[in-house]
């Protein structure tokens, strides 16, 4: 999935040891949405970027008009369910890609002319 807007604001990196004992950091980013038609939606995001995924946002700059590639995941706690929303790769609208956004999963449109049938 991925999110299009502008870049508001990126957020300190943060730091700590998980349960089992590893190091683990993440920046965070704040991303205005906009639809594909420009029309803005109200709603802001924040998108989780861990470990090495931070290079990607180190040299895209405050308010640059972004696409965010993300996965999105819930978890159950004490009955209660909390969304995460993690950022693997970034690029600015209408430049090269940072990481692989336009094919995740490194997979490509067979189209009719590859079609084995």
């Amino acid at each position: 999935m991925n999110v299009i807007g502008k870049l508001i604001k990126k957020l300190d990196v943060e730091s700590g040891i998980s349960k089992a004992g590893k190091e683990w950091r993440k920046q965070s980013i704040l991303v205005k949405q906009s639809l594909p038609t420009g029309f803005e939606n109200k709603e802001n995001v924040v998108i989780e970027f861990f470990g090495d995924k931070m290079q990607s946002i180190r040299d895209i700059e405050e308010g640059s008009d972004v696409n965010v590639a993300v996965n999105l995941s819930s978890r159950e706690y004490n009955g209660k369910y909390f969304h995460n929303i993690d950022g693997w790769s970034i690029a600015r609208l209408g430049q090269e890609t940072v990481g692989e956004i336009d094919d995740p999963l490194n997979q490509r449109d067979l189209g009719d002319e590859d079609s084995p049938f």
